[in-house]
């Protein structure tokens, strides 16, 4: 007889809930917040009023681009020009969806592929990616609406506060602006280095040297795009060894 029939059965995947991707978003909870107010102070003082600061982080929500695109449209840029100097910034998130989609395990639902796609920004995206990297059974869409939804949420808190303090104490401290608007990049850094591994160095190194390439004999768009075509096509010609041995599982038998 057995009497622990359970006893050498493996342990269920646990995957992550709602809850648990609300939990995971507190890190850039806690970068957005500041960043976003940082935003609504600029809007503001740009001469935009606190409803149309507010409604560029709820509909665009496209974190240093709405700096761009604000700072054009004041300047007195056509709203046509803007646009595609904003669409050409944020291009790199064309691919974001299909990289993830290259781990992602199983069968996506529409209705929560839409929601979670909408709020896949920069910082969502690597912690996505470092969740899958480090276990891709744990990763599910409930899991990833929480932490877009709590980006997108605090985006459009910190924006509403910064917005209805642009006028306020804080504009004699331009120094605490500049300190504020350092924190996206730092907060996106700080997820590269928990997702990068050896064997990436040389896809590394060559967005870097693409993108600093860019910026000094042409601009930050084009910046951008350097960066992200000397990137893929790296990754193209890196070694095969490099790349398989990432696709070696244990036996979990």
């Amino acid at each position: 007889m057995h009497n622990n029939p359970d006893l050498e059965a493996p342990d269920p995947v646990r995957v992550s809930t709602f809850a648990q991707g609300i939990t995971d978003s507190l890190p850039i909870v806690m970068g957005y917040i500041p960043i976003a107010f940082a935003f609504g102070l600029s809007a503001v003082k740009l001469g935009f009023t606190p409803a149309e600061s507010l409604l560029f982080s709820i509909l665009i929500y496209a974190g240093a681009s709405q700096f761009v695109i604000t700072a054009l449209l004041s300047a007195g840029m056509s709203l046509w020009v803007s646009a595609l100097t904003v669409m050409a910034m944020d291009v790199r998130h064309v691919l974001y969806g299909p990289s993830l989609r290259n781990r992602i395990v199983g069968k996506l639902s529409g209705r929560k592929n839409a929601l979670w796609a909408f709020g896949l920004t920069d910082e969502v995206f690597a912690a996505a990616t470092a969740k899958l990297v480090r276990d891709k059974r744990n990763w599910s869409e409930n899991w990833m609406c929480g932490i877009a939804l709590s980006s997108w949420l605090s985006w459009v808190f910190g924006t509403a506060v910064g917005a209805l303090f642009g006028n306020g104490p804080l504009e004699n401290y331009p120094a605490v602006e500049a300190a504020l608007g350092f924190m996206l990049p730092a907060l996106f850094l700080s997820f590269l280095l928990a997702a990068f591994k050896r064997q990436q160095s040389m896809v590394f190194v060559a967005s870097l040297a693409g993108a600093l390439g860019g910026l000094l004999f042409w601009s930050i768009p084009a910046a951008i795009g350097c960066g992200l075509g000397a990137g893929c096509l790296a990754a193209l010609l890196q070694p095969a060894a490099s790349s398989g041995a990432t696709e070696v599982t244990p036996n979990e038998h």
